[in-house]
């Protein structure tokens, strides 16, 4: 047996138009099925592996699509290793990835994030696509604990985003921070 194999304690499997609806529910899907499995949607894990999923699903739904083929998302919760891993695949495997070359460039900021976000990540080429992965750790996590809203490596990344999307700065706004919905 190789050691390298792990059997997943549970997994999900969904295909979605590559729409940005799609990458949407995708997001969402991820979201709603890890508060099933016990990790509560303003849980630290939750909240970051939305954002890797939002990524993800992004970049499949933007640079990986091909007129007629969906995008599909995968879940899995490795036991034995403790670890959260996200799949995303899309049908197009002759594009190879690519990183911000721009500073003043509106994109390529999504595998930054990715890596900044993510234990470990990569990309995994099939007969038809490309499947790009990204990890979490589950150490230290437990799915019955409820962590604090607005807490975790990407909350403060995901309410500078909704703030700069809604127009607001930090310091005009004397309400709650900025959440992404569930």
């Amino acid at each position: 047996m190789n050691a390298e194999i792990s059997t997943p304690a549970a997994e999900l499997t969904q295909r979605l138009s590559a729409t940005p609806r799609g990458a949407r529910l995708a997001r969402r899907l991820v979201a709603h099925q890890l508060d099933t499995w016990g990790y509560p949607h303003d849980s630290d894990l939750n909240c970051t592996a939305q954002q890797l999923t939002a990524e993800l699903a992004a970049n499949a739904v933007t640079h990986g699509r091909v007129p007629g083929r969906d995008f599909e998302v995968r879940v899995l919760l490795l036991a034995p290793d403790r670890t959260l891993r996200i799949e995303v695949s899309d049908a197009r495997g002759d594009r190879p990835l690519r990183f911000l070359r721009d500073a003043d460039a509106e994109g390529g900021r999504g595998l930054v994030v990715v890596s900044l976000l993510a234990r470990a990540w990569g990309v995994t080429q099939r007969d038809v696509g490309k499947t790009v992965w990204a990890e979490l750790a589950l150490q230290g996590v437990s799915g019955a604990a409820v962590s604090r809203p607005g807490a975790g490596p990407g909350a403060a990344w995901a309410r500078s985003r909704a703030r700069r999307s809604s127009g607001t700065s930090p310091s005009s706004s004397n309400s709650t921070p900025a959440r992404p919905a569930p």
